[in-house]
């Protein structure tokens, strides 16, 4: 349970230097993002990356510029690059990054893996025990409602979960416009705590004792460096810990 909270993107904005890595993230985002139309309007796209930007404290500057140089038609030319592999306590891990340079980003996503008692896979390794949906989580207490909403509105939808309060949907990746716009203009003041695309894991990896601390430095790790986008992971840990 609770798969969207373990693979929203890992937005440990403590330090400063923290921070200017989620904005260069966003910027490199929203760019690509905004070559395929700057008007938020009718990139329905860029619309969502700007709400989530905004939520996570980007300046408004750094999303201005961003849009700005894709008005240009300048500015860098990024790659999708993907690694797939295992970290430790045998979790299953995927890592998206974006780069100008990919000989460097191979090279510290390796470093990561190796230096944290994780391996560092082949292309399809792991990705086919995830699978790409489109993820809604929200404040809730009643998903059969949520889920009967949906189906009303002729969305197609893979799954509602209920826990703690929160509500989570997911559904197709051609479906994300189709659910936004139903749950929003059922609920004009609900407040998406998440709103993305996203690897969702089929099964879950409970992770224990030096496993749960060896796991989160892998993370840190990856969080250092300036290329990885985002993490997708089935690590699940343990209540005792």
């Amino acid at each position: 349970m609770g798969r969207a909270y373990q693979n929203k993107k890992e937005s440990m904005a403590k330090t400063a230097g923290q921070k200017t890595r989620i904005y260069s993230r966003y910027g490199k985002e929203i760019y690509i993002c905004a070559k395929g139309g700057v008007d938020p309007d009718g990139n329905l796209a860029l619309r969502s990356l700007i709400t989530r930007a905004k939520k996570d404290q980007v300046p408004a500057h750094v999303i201005e510029r961003a849009i700005e140089k894709a008005r240009g038609g300048g500015g860098e030319d990024y790659d999708t690059a993907r690694y797939e592999g295992f970290g430790p306590g045998g979790c299953m891990v995927i890592v998206d990054c974006l780069t100008d340079n990919g000989n460097r980003t191979f090279t510290q996503v390796r470093q990561a893996f190796v230096k944290n008692d994780a391996k560092l896979g082949s292309p399809g390794t792991v990705g086919h025990m995830f699978e790409h949906q489109a993820v809604f989580v929200f404040e809730g207490e009643d998903d059969e409602a949520i889920l009967e909403l949906l189906m009303m509105a002729d969305v197609d939808v893979t799954d509602v979960e209920l826990e703690d309060g929160i509500i989570s949907v997911f559904a197709p990746v051609s479906e994300f416009n189709n659910v936004r716009t139903a749950l929003t203009e059922a609920f004009p003041e609900i407040d998406f705590k998440v709103e993305n695309l996203a690897f969702v894991p089929q099964t879950m990896t409970e992770l224990t004792g030096e496993d749960v601390e060896n796991f989160e430095k892998f993370l840190a790790a990856l969080d250092d460096c300036d290329d990885v986008q985002n993490v997708y992971h089935n690590a699940e840990f343990s209540d005792e810990e």
